[in-house]
């Protein structure tokens, strides 16, 4: 059976028990308030008869019913009843529909009315089954002397009954149809607004939607009209760190500002979104249902991953850089060589050659000894060598004593303080670094003498996007130092940003002590390259 036809079938049986159950408490309390009705009017008659003075005084004449026959009489056709009678203090007929029965014992127990009480009740009796009512009849001096007992048929109220039940039928009917009405109309509105699909056919298609947005490599992130979070997908809850507790709650109390403000702002390109310490490339889009925009979706890709194909060629690229200055650098030697011995001075050419015994390093000599960690004393290599084909003298502090502390944090922060360097003096500048480490976690300060960062600027350029470079590079700038000032918050470190002796930009930062055991959130690796790509 179709969706549609269950939801008709269970409809309208709700609707019919119910209207059952309505007309069957309608007809009980119609019945109640016929017999109400009539038991008010009763216990009015009796209590009539009892105290009307002719029939008390009729008790004490030789023929009472002489006098009470006729009242009972007249009162019956006055009243609507079925019967009046008046008996004696024993039970004996002062009154009767039918006159051959007074004189004669009830045939009903008149016990309760004789006792001083008032009966309400059915009772058969000799003209059938009634619903009747007896109260005593009290003398002057108070003491019962008779009974008055006036009843009405049961068959009476039932046809009384039967008089209304077309009304009420007609209206129960009626209800009924509007209740089928209304169950036609709410299935065909579920089925339309389920798009004609039965139950099977949504579990296919929410069980397919699952496996497709758990299943892709970008992080799905989706929030409704109101703004609140509808979907996300395994990736995105891995970028962001988030968990399903967070769904319906708003994108603004959750996400990064600057991920939040994305939604509704559809684009054709990527933007680069600083989370945490992870640089993402996001996108955003309208979802549109039936030309009803009913949200956003943000698709979100993993810098690193995305592009770690260039991440190698910008580390390989390095290398050829460094090697090619190394090669022209020995092309030239190797000329001087040449042409001190065409001229014959051997003794200048062997002189010239001890000299430069030491040219086949990439750098010269060991120019920092005291870093002993070797992702640390790699970077600084590769760095010195670009530095120095630019121009740029890069110094490592004599007095600096780096080890590793098993996390590439330091890695990270050293190559974003020197890129920014790098960027901030061109060519010809000097660039100092100082590294210090012990138990308490580690030092690094990079000093350049370049134009230095104003002081009405230093407290913005830690914030997300905020580059005091030029505007060619928006979308890809400003996130180096706040990776810095990130991993250094996560490290209960600081980062403090002060002129330096050169002239130039003075950044110091502190991390503290690594974690143990070490428990890292993301993979990172930072090869030793100078192309400035963060490093997530």
């Amino acid at each position: 059976m179709s969706l549609r036809s269950q939801l008709f079938f269970l409809q309208l049986l709700i609707v019919l028990i119910i209207v059952l159950v309505a007309g069957t408490v309608a007809v009980r309390l119609q019945e109640q308030q016929i017999r109400d009705a009539y038991q008010g009017r009763m216990v009015g008659v009796a209590q009539s008869i009892a105290q009307l003075p002719s029939v008390v005084d009729a008790f004490d004449d030789e023929d009472p019913s002489a006098v009470i026959q006729p009242i009972a009489e007249l009162t019956t056709q006055a009243t609507g009843v079925t019967y009046v009678v008046v008996t004696d203090d024993v039970g004996i007929r002062y009154s009767h529909p039918n006159p051959d029965m007074i004189g004669q014992m009830v045939s009903t127990d008149p016990s309760v009315p004789l006792s001083g009480e008032t009966f309400v009740g059915t009772q058969t009796g000799t003209l059938g089954e009634s619903w009747r009512v007896k109260v005593p009849i009290r003398g002057e001096d108070g003491t019962v002397i008779g009974t008055a007992s006036v009843g009405t048929l049961e068959s009476t109220l039932a046809a009384d009954l039967q008089e209304d039940l077309p009304v009420l039928l007609a209206w129960l009917i009626v209800a009924a149809l509007a209740g089928t009405a209304g169950s036609i109309w709410i299935s065909r509105l579920v089925w339309r607004r389920i798009y004609r699909l039965e139950p099977e056919e949504i579990a296919a298609l929410l069980e397919t939607r699952d496996a497709m947005l758990h299943g892709i490599g970008e992080g799905v992130v989706a929030v409704d009209e109101r703004g609140r979070l509808a979907v996300l997908n395994d990736e995105a809850k891995r970028l962001l760190e988030l968990g399903d507790e967070v769904k319906g709650q708003p994108a603004n109390a959750v996400l990064e500002p600057a991920l939040a403000g994305m939604f509704g702002s559809a684009g054709d390109a990527d933007e680069t979104v600083l989370v945490g310490e992870r640089v993402l490339l996001a996108r955003s889009s309208d979802a549109v249902v039936d030309g009803r925009r009913v949200g956003s979706v943000l698709v979100l890709r993993d810098r690193t991953e995305l592009h770690q194909l260039l991440l190698d060629l910008d580390g390989a690229r390095d290398v050829t850089q460094a090697l090619r200055s190394q090669a022209h650098e020995f092309a030239n030697k190797m000329h001087v060589i040449s042409g001190l011995l065409e001229l014959g001075r051997t003794d200048k050419a062997v002189d010239f050659i001890s000299r430069s015994g030491h040219g086949g390093s990439v750098v010269s000599g060991d120019f920092s000894p005291g870093v002993s960690d070797p992702d640390t004393a790699s970077l600084l290599m590769a760095k010195t060598t670009i530095c120095a084909e630019k121009g740029i003298s890069l110094i490592v502090d004599e007095a600096s004593a780096f080890e590793a502390d098993g996390t590439t944090d330091p890695v990270t922060v050293l190559g974003n303080l020197i890129d920014n360097a790098v960027d901030a003096v061109g060519s010809n500048g000097t660039i100092h670094v100082r590294l210090t480490s012990d138990a308490g976690g580690c030092s690094i300060a990079v000093s350049d003498d370049g134009p230095g960062i104003p002081e009405h600027l230093r407290s913005q350029v830690f914030a997300t996007g905020f580059s005091t470079k030029d505007a060619a590079g928006a979308g890809s700038r400003g996130f180096g130092l706040a990776l810095v000032q990130r991993v250094a918050e996560r490290r209960a470190g600081s980062v403090t940003l002060t002129e330096s002796v050169l002239g130039g930009a003075h950044i110091a930062v502190t991390l503290g002590p690594a974690p143990v055991p070490l428990e890292q959130k993301f993979p990172s690796s930072v090869e030793p390259h100078a192309a400035g790509v963060l490093a997530p």
